[in-house]
């Protein structure tokens, strides 16, 4: 029978920590883009969900319409958020597989 050896714990908690920068490093490198509107609305997002730029089309504010352009940059920034997360997602899941934890997430 095997015991607890504290050794095995403390090299999984090192691999843990440092997937954990590794996978900082990379939301920050990470940019995304959302579109709305047919591209009328863009946001670049970076991994850390934080907005880089939006991206406005000039005819858009000629129309006058605030509220539909409201709800484009809602839109868009929705979307931006929605690729953070499945980036996100997939490298997390690469992570926890190279960590023989597959079946996690």
């Amino acid at each position: 029978m095997g015991g607890f050896d504290p050794r095995q714990l403390q090299n999984l908690l090192g691999q843990a920590r440092q997937q954990y920068e590794e996978l900082q490093k990379k939301m920050q490198a990470t940019v995304v883009e959302g579109s709305a509107g047919g591209g009328a609305v863009t946001v670049r997002m970076n991994g850390q969900k934080h907005v880089l730029q939006i991206t406005i089309d000039p005819e858009m504010v000629k129309s006058g319409d605030v509220e539909m352009l409201q709800d484009l940059v809602t839109a868009a920034v929705n979307a931006a958020s929605s690729k953070v997360d499945g980036a996100m997602h997939s490298t997390l899941g690469g992570m926890l597989g190279s960590m023989g934890m597959l079946g996690i997430g």
